[in-house]
């Protein structure tokens, strides 16, 4: 290994906006399962589908359709 090494004709890594950041994510076992099935299919880890598919939401700007309701158990 050299003691030194010339960088002046280095370059920024061209890819460097496209990294990924790791996350901590919590997801129900039937979720998990219908994504690794999805990949015994396509031969595509399920984690990379599970990126595909919310980077598709996202640059679709796509939103669930969510009610709240209260609940009818504090209802007198």
């Amino acid at each position: 290994m050299r003691r030194q090494y010339d960088f002046s004709k280095g370059r920024k890594n061209p890819y460097a906006a496209r990294l990924k950041r790791s996350v901590t994510i919590r997801l129900d076992t039937f979720t998990v399962d219908y994504f690794k099935a999805l990949a015994d299919d396509t031969g595509i880890a399920y984690q990379t589908l599970i990126n595909l598919y919310l980077r598709e939401c996202a640059g679709t700007r796509r939103r669930l359709a969510m009610e709240w309701r209260p609940s009818k158990q504090g209802a007198a």
